[in-house]
């Protein structure tokens, strides 16, 4: 009977927990709705802090800022959005309209074709998406080396061993895509200036020589940290060093 009691207590708190998440999601919503974007951008984060991340909310947080012309806080969010979900066709399509009210207009440094196209296509899908594709594909090569053992022709069993051998190998890169999509996801290294107008220094302290100016909105990449500084390279491959109340990670 107590553990019926546990039992049924446990479920009522997840019920209470959903409903409260639904209460002040909609809340959120109908404040967006009714103009309010500032108010519907703090109860957004309170429902992340309170209730756990998700790639919509991120979005509507993103848009909420937007709306309120908070430039490194919406794009700060779409890229929270993207990086929990890189098919996010919306978040895209949002962050680029963000993008064009940096101020900064940076050069990328290029970067060889085939490592960007190695990047990209790791971003497709996200850590847990490759490990079942993994899976999945692993399922496969068994049941082709089954083939291979007991097929009755050469033909059949020759086959068997080539086909068995690309999954095989699709299913351990598709395992290594989701230990880097982990990493990147643990291990976030890179971030967005949040200051209006930042001068990045040559050295981790205010009497380091004046390098370039940043300006809210800036994708930045992050190298290392010395107590309140952190070293930063920007896309075009300049480096420098901004207090570290500055920028905020992805």
């Amino acid at each position: 009977m107590k553990r019926i009691v546990q039992i049924l207590l446990f479920i009522f708190g997840i019920c209470i927990n959903t409903f409260a998440q639904t209460g002040a999601l909609n809340q959120a919503n109908d404040l967006y709705v009714k103009g309010e974007y500032a108010d519907a951008a703090q109860v957004y984060e309170k429902i992340l802090i309170n209730e756990g991340v998700a790639p919509e909310l991120y979005y509507n947080l993103g848009n909420a800022y937007f709306k309120t012309n908070e430039i490194g806080r919406s794009i700060l969010n779409y890229e929270r959005a993207l990086r929990l979900s890189p098919m996010f066709d919306d978040a895209s399509f949002n962050l680029e309209l963000a993008r064009l009210k940096v101020v900064d207009n940076i050069i990328q440094t290029p970067t060889f074709f085939l490592i960007r196209w190695i990047e990209n296509l790791i971003k497709i899908l996200t850590s847990n998406q490759w490990l079942y594709l993994s899976a999945i594909v692993f399922v496969m090569c068994l049941i082709f080396s089954f083939v291979f053992i007991f097929g009755n022709s050469r033909s059949i069993r020759k086959i068997s061993f080539y086909v068995g051998s690309v999954f095989l190998g699709i299913s351990l890169l598709s395992l290594v895509f989701s230990g880097v999509r982990l990493n990147q996801l643990n291990n976030q290294n890179e971030a967005i200036i949040m200051s209006g107008i930042i001068t990045v220094k040559s050295s981790p302290d205010q009497s380091g020589t004046d390098l370039f100016q940043l300006h809210e909105g800036t994708k930045v990449s992050i190298k290392s940290t010395l107590g309140n500084w952190t070293e930063i390279k920007v896309g075009n491959g300049s480096i420098g060093w901004v207090e570290k109340r500055s920028i905020e990670k992805i």
